[in-house]
């Protein structure tokens, strides 16, 4: 990894992104680039302020990372919306890393939809990590997940090649489906038959698994097949919570990629809740 672009708005959220990306580049040499996007709707005069100020400010931490880390720190200011402006910088510097904050969670329903976080990893083709927690160590245990799909098995690979944890422990995870237990046949099996169904398909997702992590390279690490009981990302969430991971790795298998599929997908719904660190991974772009 070399390039490190981070998203700043100036707020603690925003000081976690900092903090986990300077953690990275201290591990892997990379250089960081601090982005602040100031809102160009708005009067000339204005719009000169506060690129004046952000510059400052920006200028100031990349002082600050640069004597304290020792690390290669550039800035830039954009001028445009929030989530316009991030994915304009990274088309144009094609990071290999894309740094947020974690998003704002509204008090009334905490509507996702529409938040700079959530439009920008939609709009980009770069690996994107929210930084959740606030950074104070390297990663110790990251779950990766996956539905075993070739998107998901090319997702990882282009995971491994970005050296995240290099000294964390890594565990694969497969949440499978129960569709005999959603269909009319629930009604018609007993407790026994229900509990034998479901350690046949726990078995059968192992050996999936197996196969899968075999295929991408992750044979040696250790394999987690999880029954989907309510609804994928719950499931993540507390496989995630129950082995101490402190970043999930998410792939989509979407067609269309996350332009259409996140909202409302198992990346929304986990990149909403998580307490821990969450990188997206994007589909590779055709052609």
């Amino acid at each position: 990894m070399k390039t490190i672009l981070v998203a700043t708005d100036f707020s603690e959220r925003s000081d976690r992104a900092v903090g986990r990306a300077a953690h990275l580049a201290r591990q892997s040499g990379a250089r960081i680039t601090l982005v602040h996007v100031v809102d160009d709707d708005q009067p000339g005069r204005i719009v000169a302020v506060e690129r004046d100020e952000a510059q400052d400010l920006l200028d100031r931490l990349a002082a600050r990372l640069a004597e304290d880390e020792g690390l290669d720190c550039a800035t830039r200011v954009a001028l445009a919306s929030p989530f316009v402006g991030i994915a304009d910088t990274v088309a144009e510097m094609a990071p290999d890393l894309l740094v947020l904050g974690p998003h704002r969670r509204q008090v009334l329903g905490d509507i996702f939809v529409g938040t700079t976080a959530e439009r920008t990893i939609r709009s980009v083709r770069c690996p994107v990590l929210m930084a959740n927690a606030v950074s104070q160590k390297p990663y110790g245990h990251i779950l990766q997940t996956t539905d075993l799909s070739a998107r998901s098995r090319d997702a990882l690979r282009r995971f491994a090649a970005l050296d995240l944890g290099a000294t964390a422990r890594t565990t694969l995870l497969h949440v499978y489906d129960t569709p005999a237990l959603r269909l009319a046949m629930r009604h018609v099996l007993s407790q026994r038959d229900q509990a034998q169904y479901v350690e046949d398909e726990h078995d059968d997702a192992l050996l999936h698994l197996a196969g899968f992590a075999a295929a991408t390279g992750l044979a040696g690490i250790a394999q987690v097949a999880r029954h989907n009981e309510s609804v994928a990302s719950k499931e993540i969430l507390q496989a995630a919570a129950s082995m101490q991971a402190d970043l999930i790795v998410l792939s989509t298998n979407s067609r269309s990629g996350l332009s259409r599929m996140l909202i409302g997908s198992v990346s929304e719904q986990v990149l909403r809740a998580s307490p821990v660190d969450v990188l997206v991974m994007p589909p590779r772009r055709r052609g």
